[in-house]
């Protein structure tokens, strides 16, 4: 590494904020990034430690010790070719990712972590601006015609794979612009949709089509996807919610969170909206949920003009520090806040909903609660209300962010694929093969509800083993490995 002390002699930096009251009056992004110069510091803190262990932390095994080197030297050309040779899509991890290789970063075991993320988002952000990012169409073609179904991130970056590998790559969507969850499920204030259009107009001039309102098994015949490529890939996202079984919950104003969401991302975006609006203007909002996608409630509700509001977790409130059972460099439940928490909200834990309240007109006023402990009982954890603990929560707007059960059936059944004990698309990590011949299955479709990273690493593996099916052999990387594109 070019600078050997540099953990010694610079602390951690990250990007800053635009204030509470100035950010929340729009959508936009709102992070300043660092100076140039504190940004090379940065990456003069990656230690040259003998095992980079940000190498297993990180789904995609990105490069991570040679990218902070050329950041450090100035270089970010190099730094870019190192990010990308791994990564399709730096620019949405490095916005979107709890960079799991940071709680893995050997200098995190007694020092503050690289600052990993905001150098990656940096170096694309710095590629894009200084054109080193171009279409890159392959130079021959295979004769080969593959369909990918789903234009999330995993679908995504199959089709770069695929498409650089040289076969005719079609993207099927079923809405009416690309980008699946990316651009229907994340608010814009954590990624305007420029983003995401900035690099699918690379990935159109590169000679990958896109088709959009293709809803495969509903408007789309399946036999017809299957019998006119040589291979199909199921890259749709975790879409089923989990609901919330009790009494009230069809009271109006109990809402699922990737409804309300998805409507507001298409308000900002000028799309059209379906059904009735949803807005958290003027009322009292509870999020119930501790996740990111309750994270992403809170900071929607708080530029809609939410009188109030509060947000539910039924676990422990977990402690800051790593706890003494997840050890580096394993992924640690810290707790965490986000910057939409930031901005203003009353966060509960050990708190569960028992009923939803309504009045004469069906229509949500409150919401009764209890509080909860976890106890080992009988040989496993159980959940135990605490006596007296009943409380009324003024509420007119309860939004559900329980996560997901995984991805709707409709378009497996359409190809006769089998499931797995979990109910996603069984498909083997080996080979990413379906019981179906020519049918691969990538992303929350095969492992269930995940990460972007995770997301992107599933299909630049699913990519590997679909080029294999096709040519007998394949050039395309699998974790780890440099992009080394057939042709």
């Amino acid at each position: 590494m070019g600078k050997t002390t540099g953990f010694l002699e610079f602390k951690r930096k990250t990007e800053g904020y635009l204030p509470v009251e100035e950010r929340t009056k729009n959508y936009k992004e709102f992070t300043q990034p660092l100076k140039e110069e504190e940004l090379k510091e940065q990456g003069a803190r990656c230690m040259n430690c003998g095992i980079p262990f940000c190498h297993s932390g990180c789904p995609l095994g990105n490069l991570i010790p040679d990218f902070n080197d050329a950041v450090y030297e100035g270089n970010w050309e190099k730094a870019s070719q190192v990010l990308h040779s791994t990564n399709n899509f730096p620019e949405f991890t490095g916005r979107l990712c709890p960079a799991p290789c940071e709680e893995a970063c050997v200098l995190g075991i007694n020092e503050d972590p690289v600052s990993i993320e905001n150098i990656e988002k940096n170096i694309v952000e710095t590629a894009f601006a200084n054109g080193y990012l171009q279409a890159m169409p392959p130079k021959t073609r295979t004769g080969k015609k593959v369909a990918i179904i789903g234009s999330g991130p995993s679908g995504l970056a199959a089709a770069q794979q695929l498409n650089r590998a040289g076969h005719e790559v079609t993207v099927f969507e079923r809405d009416e612009k690309v980008g699946g969850l990316l651009r229907f499920g994340i608010p814009d204030f954590k990624l305007e949709k420029t983003i995401i259009d900035r690099r699918i107009a690379l990935l159109e001039e590169e000679g990958i089509q896109f088709k959009t309102g293709a809803h495969v098994g509903v408007n789309i015949d399946a036999n017809e996807i299957k019998e006119n490529h040589d291979a199909v890939v199921l890259c749709g996202g975790a879409t089923v919610r989990r609901g919330l079984p009790i009494e009230g919950a069809d009271l109006k104003g109990v809402v699922q969170a990737m409804d309300f969401l998805p409507q507001n991302n298409r308000r900002v975006s000028n799309l059209e909206i379906n059904g009735e609006k949803i807005t958290a203007e003027g009322k009292d909002v509870i999020v119930i949920g501790g996740g990111d996608t309750g994270s992403d409630c809170i900071g929607t509700s708080r530029r809609q003009g939410a009188k109030s509001i509060q947000n539910f977790e039924i676990m422990p409130m977990a402690t800051k520090d790593r706890p003494e059972n997840q050890p580096w460099p394993f992924w640690p439940m810290r707790l965490r806040e986000s910057t939409s928490h930031k901005e203003g909200v009353e966060r509960h834990f050990s708190i569960m909903t028992k009923r939803f309240l309504g009045n004469d007109q069906g229509e949500l006023v409150g919401l009764e609660t209890v509080e909860v402990s976890w106890e080992y009982k009988e040989g496993r954890m159980q959940l135990v209300e605490r006596e007296g603990s009943s409380r009324t929560w003024d509420c007119n707007l309860a939004l559900l962010a329980l996560g997901f059960t995984g991805s709707e059936n409709t378009l497996a059944e359409s190809f006769g694929l089998t499931f797995d004990n979990r109910g996603n698309i069984a498909a083997e990590e080996s080979d990413y093969k379906t019981n179906v011949p020519g049918v691969f299955a990538a992303g929350d479709q095969r492992r269930g509800q995940s990460l972007i990273v995770w997301a992107i690493s599933e299909g630049r593996q699913a990519a590997h083993h679909v080029d294999k099916y096709l040519m007998g052999e394949s050039h395309l990387p699998l974790k780890g490995d440099g992009d080394l594109p057939r042709v």
